[in-house]
């Protein structure tokens, strides 16, 4: 018969390494991306940052040189920000699924690639952030990642969330092409 200090070690051993081989793959999954934000002109304007958490993604910008007030932003379907066409080589809004609308407030909105409205203050700098469940940044039927790439878009507007296709946003005046990156701590 084994004493039971014993069978008690035995499974707080074996359970103390269960969590040593599970901890590893639960950090492995917290994925992250970049998009690092050009003008019109291509002058770099900051960095977004993508960072998987527990409850979606994470989206945090930090931005220079943009009009004061509220810029639409929206994920596109390109990784191709060519400023010679205005941006408009990113392609249509993301929509991961068929018989979505562009627009929170859209009767069959939000497409996938909806992001709230965000402000740059009077120095034209936009420090925020938000979190979307929306998509993923792994791989899968809600990746934003396919062969060709994403964009993330902003516009000179606000947008209405509501007015087909983007929202009565104005032009696309800054695009950086969403690129996977080092897996977070």
């Amino acid at each position: 018969m084994v004493p039971k200090n014993l069978l008690l070690l035995a499974f707080l051993t074996a359970l103390f390494g269960a969590a040593l081989v599970i901890a590893p793959v639960d950090a492995a999954q917290k994925l992250h991306a970049v998009a690092r934000i050009k003008a019109l002109d291509g002058k770099p304007m900051g960095t977004v940052t993508f960072s998987t958490v527990n409850r979606g993604v994470l989206i945090e910008l930090d931005l220079t040189g943009l009009p004061p007030g509220p810029h639409g932003m929206h994920l596109h379907v390109s990784g191709n920000c060519d400023p010679k066409t205005g941006f408009t080589s990113a392609g249509p809004i993301l929509a991961l699924s068929v018989g979505h609308a562009h627009g929170f407030l859209a009767r069959k909105g939000p497409l996938t690639g909806d992001l709230p409205n965000q402000y740059a203050g009077a120095d034209g700098h936009l420090h925020a952030s938000t979190i979307t469940s929306g998509f993923s940044l792994g791989d899968g039927v809600r990746s934003i990642f396919d062969r060709d790439g994403v964009s993330l878009i902003l516009t000179q507007r606000g947008d209405d969330y509501a007015t087909q296709p983007f929202g009565n946003a104005g032009a696309r005046i800054a695009c950086g092409v969403v690129v996977r990156g080092a897996k977070t701590p």
